[in-house]
């Protein structure tokens, strides 16, 4: 736990800084809910106007204070904040919370005062969460701290929850109370001045009183250490996420295939599906997946059974099931005998299981019992349709008492239940939560399940990676930086300096020498021997085929002088004059499957590894996986299993597999390449040419983008 921030959350006392006695103002709000709450310290309002507020003397300012305080609760205009911060150093405080707005997100002036806040704040020690945020919350009994304007204080938990969004936090706040999620600790951290979601995580990793933590995020401040601290936590603790920005306006202009297809959005997914974060779409399902991390066990794997009353909703609920990529395995002959001996001839002792209307409490009881003790089932969705003549209550009873004892994952359908109904809840057990819709509970336990299949997975290790020369990688590209001109934003290395730089890494490239003239190509295929390909060299040319710049299967000197000379010709008429500063004379690679492997620098996130199916086809499918930057060996493997082109790797009707073991060093390689040069920020391999298995991998076409470090760029 990170000692500095427990003076936030578990204060002794507190002072709030522009308390007023106006109702309705937040600074009379966060009084009023202080004491409301039934805070355990000692709370202190501060106002120079008022000599007492809700009954409570109040002081002129925090260096009036009868004694150092821990928290002080900031709600003053924003011009009048850094003069408040000061007195807080002056007086020994150790924590803020500024709600004020006016910071950034008002403008350049704005930026200056928050920039001046954090200063002071870090000088004298203080945390602060904010500014223009709604608050914090501890509901533990032992603190019960509300130090938000909100109108719900939640019931104690063990949930905890973090916000961006202020405005947002209120309703998560009511929320979550309908819903009975009971909530340890809530901090909505605002413009993220000082404390950040990343800190919150290693909070909440040694806190006893959080089990599960829930995440609204809309940026990412440090993704890296995100990344790592999420991993560890999410490995004891489960954490779901909501991440706004999803859109196609969030991506920057992308400059290389790799930028193209991984887009800021697949990078987020890569980030949390790497570090075990639950990522969700919406508030709703991010509640809905809560609701049952918080009452039930993780499932152990996909295989889910379905019980109902009536044949729809059970019909429903498998498709979305499989929809999700669970499975509704047959049931074991033992346990459809064991159905069958109490259900009516007409009930279905498949899966899903139809009980059909008539189903009593007692049969839902035996039913729930029974499928859970399957040793082919790892969840149950328990679904109810009230009919005339039985009661949801005594339903709700009955598959409580029959989930008693077992470990495994049970969720309800009460058509019209949302949350977790009173009947289902137990001091004694587990409670089990309800969804207003058979799907919803399908795509809940979904998401579930996919976590656990992440807690499973093996242990990630760093690569060994044999015959790296990063000294040579480094001149070649120094030597390249060196070259270009003042101020430019990024420059492309030559065909030679790529294979200098691949070559380096252990990366293999067909054999290939470059041209400026018809002859001097010719000469060079003659040396590479027939066929061989020409292919374009141009700094302002992306896609080679779109102008003509790529001739294949050239066999004879002739040919390949006349396919030199043409592409000369035809860049000219297309207006590209210049264009050209050369040729790539290569061999031809004609086995193998084609992919796309590289590297990109997202602005948000890092850089980021993609792999996918590759040639002339790849952005039209856009069959790729992505993960950030660093990557641990097991993540290589799991990005090429998870292409929809894994078959061809495979071997696809009769072809023989590909080296995909080669493939997967392959990615280790590019990632070590653009660990140990950060100048690195756009690479392309397409096509890579995956040869039979044993045989490697041949980059066929190679693109990389470098451009100054912020420590070379400004000394």
């Amino acid at each position: 736990m990170i000692d500095s921030l427990i003076p936030l959350f578990k204060p002794r006392s507190v002072a709030v800084i522009g308390a007023s006695r106006q109702a309705g103002t937040i600074g009379n709000e966060i009084l009023r809910n202080l004491l409301r709450c039934g805070f355990q310290g000692v709370v202190y309002p501060v106002n120079p106007h008022a000599h007492a507020v809700h009954a409570v003397r109040a002081s002129p300012s925090v260096l009036d204070l009868p004694e150092p305080v821990d928290l002080a609760v900031v709600a003053v205009p924003a011009a009048r904040v850094i003069e408040v911060a000061r007195q807080c150093a002056q007086a020994g405080v150790k924590a803020m919370v500024v709600i004020s707005a006016g910071f950034k997100e008002a403008g350049e002036q704005g930026a200056r005062l928050e920039e001046e806040l954090t200063t002071i704040a870090r000088d004298a020690g203080i945390r602060i969460v904010g500014p223009n945020c709604l608050g914090v919350i501890n509901a533990s009994d032992e603190v019960r701290l509300d130090a938000t304007f909100a109108p719900t204080f939640p019931t104690p938990g063990r949930v905890g929850f973090l916000t961006q969004s202020g405005a947002l936090g209120v309703a998560i706040l009511d929320t979550g109370e309908a819903l009975g999620l009971g909530l340890s600790t809530f901090v909505s951290i605002g413009n993220k001045a000082d404390v950040s979601a990343n800190d919150m995580l290693e909070y909440w990793e040694e806190d006893p009183d959080t089990a599960l933590i829930l995440l609204y995020l809309e940026s990412f401040g440090n993704p890296r250490k995100f990344s790592r601290i999420a991993r560890r936590v999410a490995a004891r603790k489960p954490i779901i996420a909501v991440k706004s920005g999803r859109s196609a306006s969030g991506r920057r202009a992308a400059t290389s295939h790799t930028g193209a297809l991984a887009g800021v959005d697949v990078a987020a997914d890569a980030l949390f599906w790497q570090t075990g974060v639950i990522r969700v779409d919406t508030m709703e399902e991010l509640f809905n997946t809560a609701l049952l991390l918080a009452h039930q066990p993780v499932p152990r794997g996909r295989r889910v059974a379905v019980l109902t009353n009536a044949g729809g909703p059970g019909i429903l609920a498998a498709d979305a099931c499989e929809a999700q990529g669970l499975t509704l395995p047959q049931l074991s002959e033992h346990t459809r005998a064991r159905l069958s001996a109490f259900l009516p001839p007409e009930a279905s002792v498949r899966n899903p299981v139809d009980m059909i209307a008539s189903a009593s409490p007692e049969a839902f009881e035996r039913a729930v019992r029974i499928l859970l003790e399957d040793d082919d089932i790892d969840s149950l969705i328990a679904i109810f349709v009230p009919p005339i003549v039985t009661r949801a209550q005594e339903v709700a009873e009955a598959i409580k008492a029959g989930a008693s004892g077992s470990h495994k994952t049970i969720l309800c359908n009460f058509l019209g239940s949302h949350g977790v109904p009173e009947s289902l809840r137990s001091l004694q057990a587990a409670s089990i939560p309800s969804f207003t819709f058979p799907e919803t509970a399908a795509i809940t336990l979904g998401r579930a399940a996919r976590y656990g299949e992440w807690l499973s997975r093996p242990s990630g290790a760093p690569a060994d990676l044999p015959g790296i020369d990063a000294d040579a990688a480094a001149q070649t590209i120094q030597r390249a930086l060196a070259g270009a001109s003042e101020g430019a934003a990024g420059l492309w290395l030559s065909p030679d300096e790529i294979a200098e730089v691949l070559g380096a890494y252990g990366i293999r490239q067909a054999r290939q020498r470059t041209a400026s003239t018809a002859d001097e190509a010719a000469s060079a295929a003659s040396h590479i021997g027939f066929p061989v390909a020409l292919k374009l060299i141009s700094q302002t040319l992306t896609h080679k085929t779109d102008v003509g710049g790529v001739r294949l299967g050239l066999r004879t000197p002739e040919e390949v002088w006349d396919a030199f000379a043409g592409m000369a010709r035809r860049l000219e008429v297309a207006g590209h004059h210049g264009a050209m500063q050369g040729v790539l004379v290569q061999e031809m690679v004609p086995e193998g499957v084609e992919i796309i492997a590289g590297a990109s620098l997202d602005p948000a996130l890092g850089m980021l590894l993609m792999v996918g199916l590759g040639g002339v086809h790849a952005e039209i499918f856009k069959d790729v996986a992505v993960r950030v930057h660093p990557l641990e060996d097991i993540d290589a493997s799991e990005m090429i299993a998870g292409l929809r082109a894994a078959p061809l790797l495979k071997g696809y009707r009769g072809a023989p597999p590909a080296d995909t073991g080669a493939l997967a060093e392959l990615l280790l390689r590019l990632d070590r390449l653009i660990s140990d040069h950060p100048q690195i920020v756009d690479l392309d391999l397409n096509p890579l040419k995956v040869l039979h298995e044993g045989q490697g991998v041949v980059a066929v076409d190679a693109r990389i983008r470098v451009q100054p470090t912020e420590a070379q760029r400004f000394g």
